[in-house]
């Protein structure tokens, strides 16, 4: 086996961003058109332009390393992508864009990680252009984040809770008596914590 450095590990993970991206560049335009919320699906379209952004900055890395800009399948954004388009058919109204924002901040979280990780290892190895670009990568996906928790905040997810609260008052007006009776079980069985 041919001994790899971190400068082949670095490259793999710039093929990984770049195919991530692009994954979310045909995802995006679906959570919008799903979403419910006019505020949500501005974000999302924003985002869009922002995610063809980093594509090009990518590119931008991967020539200011000499390297081919090329992508390499990457798993984690497509099982999170997959995730989000099984939630879309499942949820609708308040619910679904309470889903969307979850499913937009989980590929976010993931991009944060990889963006961190390979700006740090660019710094390292004294890619100073790349480390500059992949960190303006890094904080565009931050505050797309805030902004999604902004969203979620400012009434998306309480209107998604009153509908569940809804059905379990329902719930509760069937069937109150074995509902406490369960929840006195469990309380029961909880040890108390020692101090």
């Amino acid at each position: 086996m041919a001994e790899t450095t971190l400068h082949d590990a670095f490259l793999d993970e710039l093929k990984d961003a770049y195919d991530a991206e692009k994954q979310l560049v045909k995802a995006l335009p679906k959570m919008a058109k799903a979403a419910t919320s006019t505020e949500l699906r501005q974000a999302f379209v924003d985002h869009l332009e922002e995610t063809n952004g980093h594509v090009t900055k990518l590119e931008q890395v991967f020539q200011s390393l000499g390297e081919k800009a090329k992508g390499k399948h990457c798993a984690g954004i497509a099982g999170i992508i997959e995730e989000g388009s099984d939630a879309m058919g499942e949820y609708e109204g308040a619910t679904m864009d309470a889903v969307l924002i979850a499913a937009g901040q989980r590929a976010e979280h993931y991009e944060m990680a990889a963006y961190g990780t390979m700006v740090e290892w660019a710094k390292g190895m004294g890619h100073s252009e790349a480390a500059d670009l992949l960190q303006e990568i890094l904080d565009e996906e931050g505050e797309a984040d805030k902004k999604l928790t902004a969203l979620a905040e400012s009434g998306i997810n309480e209107q998604a809770c009153e509908g569940a609260q809804g059905e379990e008052d329902d719930d509760e007006e069937e069937q109150p008596t074995a509902r406490r009776a369960a929840a006195a079980s469990i309380s029961r069985r909880t040890p108390k914590k020692r101090r």
